[in-house]
C-alpha cells in the first residue's frame, strides 16, 4: 500500500512543476504529516526530492529528474479508455484504476502537453444516464465487470422481466453496455448470444473457469443489432393519424425514430391543407395516446376509433377548461 503511494507521489511531481503538502495530501489522501514522512523516505531511496520551506513552498524533483514507472497496467489501460464516464468507472469499480494510468500518461508527457488531460476535461463531459432519472448502480456490477476482464465463467440467478421467476445461468460474460443510465450485460449462453440487465441478477459467482473469446464478436454491433431488434419488438399496434406540416416534423421526437422514418417514407402526399396522413406502429394504444398527445392540435387520430374516441372526450375536457 504504501508503496504504491509513494510511486503515486513521484509521478504527481514529475508530472507537475512542485506541489504544496496540502495539495499531495489531497491527491494522496492522506495526512500532511504523511507526505513529510513519505518525501524523506523517497529522499533516502534515492529520488531527489526537494522541500521549498515557506508559506510558497512544497515539494518538487530537482535536475529534471525521470521515473520510468509509467508502465501501464492491463486495468489501467483499460480504464484510461474509460475515463470519460466518470460514473461508469465509479460503479465498476475501477476509478483507481483509471486515477493511475491517467497520472502516468501525464508523467509520461512532454511539459508543453502536461496540462492537456485537465484542459480537456474542463472543456468536455459524457453525462450518461437519462434525464429525470436518478441512477442507481447495481449492487453486482463490479463483480460482472471483473468477470468481462477476465474471461471468467459466471453462475447467475435471474430474475425474469415481468415475472417472479427465478432461473439460472452459466454465462460467459462478454461485455457491458451503458444504456440511457441502465447497465446491461452481453453473454453467451451455450451458443447463443443474449441480453441481461445488471439490475436482475440476483446472485453472481465468478468462478475461476475462463472461456474462450470468440474474437469475432463485436460488441458495438451486436448491441446496435439487439437493440434494433427489441425496439421493433415492442411495436405491437398501429394507429393512423393526420398530421400538419409542423407535426411531421414533431413525430420523431414522440415515437420510436426509426418506425416513424419508415411510415413517413411509405405515406402517400399531403392533402390541400399539406396534411399527411400516416400509419404509425406503436408499443399500445395506452402508449400512443400518451405519446401523440404531446402533439395538441398538430395531429388527428382516424383509427382505431377507441384510441380517437379517447382524443375526442379529451378535447371536451380541454374545451371546458379554456373556454
Amino acid at each position: 500500500m504504501r508503496a504504491a503511494r509513494l510511486i503515486k507521489m513521484v509521478l504527481l511531481l514529475q508530472s507537475r512543476p512542485a506541489m504544496t503538502a496540502a495539495e499531495l495530501a489531497r491527491e494522496l489522501e492522506v495526512s500532511e504529516r504523511t507526505v513529510t514522512r513519505d518525501a524523506q523516505a523517497l529522499s533516502e531511496a534515492g529520488v531527489p526530492v526537494y522541500a521549498d520551506r515557506g508559506r510558497a513552498g512544497g515539494y518538487r524533483l530537482v535536475g529534471g529528474y525521470r521515473t520510468r514507472l509509467t508502465g501501464l497496467a492491463r486495468t489501467e489501460a483499460e480504464a484510461l479508455f474509460l475515463s470519460g464516464l466518470p460514473s461508469a468507472l465509479r460503479e465498476m469499480g475501477l476509478q483507481d484504476a483509471a486515477s493511475a494510468a491517467r497520472l502516468k500518461v501525464s508523467a509520461a508527457l512532454l511539459p508543453s502537453l502536461r496540462n492537456a488531460p485537465d484542459s480537456a476535461a474542463r472543456r468536455f463531459h459524457l453525462d450518461a444516464p437519462a434525464w429525470y432519472q436518478e441512477p442507481v448502480a447495481p449492487e453486482l456490477l463490479p463483480e460482472i465487470a471483473e468477470a468481462v476482464r477476465d474471461d471468467r465463467i459466471v453462475r447467475a440467478h435471474y430474475r425474469r422481466g415481468g415475472r417472479d421467476e427465478d432461473v439460472e445461468r452459466v454465462l460467459a460474460p462478454y461485455g457491458l453496455v451503458l444504456k440511457a443510465g441502465v447497465w446491461y450485460l452481453c453473454a453467451r449462453v451455450a451458443d447463443d448470444f443474449r441480453v441481461y440487465r445488471i439490475d436482475r441478477f440476483s446472485a453472481v459467482t465468478v468462478s475461476e473457469e475462463r472461456f474462450t473469446r470468440d474474437e469475432d464478436f463485436d460488441l458495438p454491433g451486436f448491441w446496435e443489432e439487439r437493440a434494433a431488434q427489441f425496439a421493433r419488438s415492442l411495436l405491437r399496434d398501429e394507429v393512423t393519424v393526420r398530421l400538419s406540416p409542423e407535426g411531421v416534423r414533431r413525430l420523431p421526437y414522440t415515437m420510436d425514430r426509426s418506425a416513424v422514418r419508415e411510415a413517413l417514407g411509405t405515406a402517400g402526399p399531403p392533402d390541400a391543407r399539406g396534411w399527411l396522413t400516416v400509419a404509425v406502429p406503436v408499443e399500445s394504444l395506452d402508449v400512443a395516446y400518451s405519446q401523440l398527445m404531446t402533439l395538441g392540435p398538430e395531429l388527428e387520430v382516424l383509427e382505431p376509433a377507441a384510441l380517437r374516441d379517447r382524443f375526442i372526450a379529451a378535447a371536451r375536457r380541454l374545451h371546458e377548461l379554456y373556454r
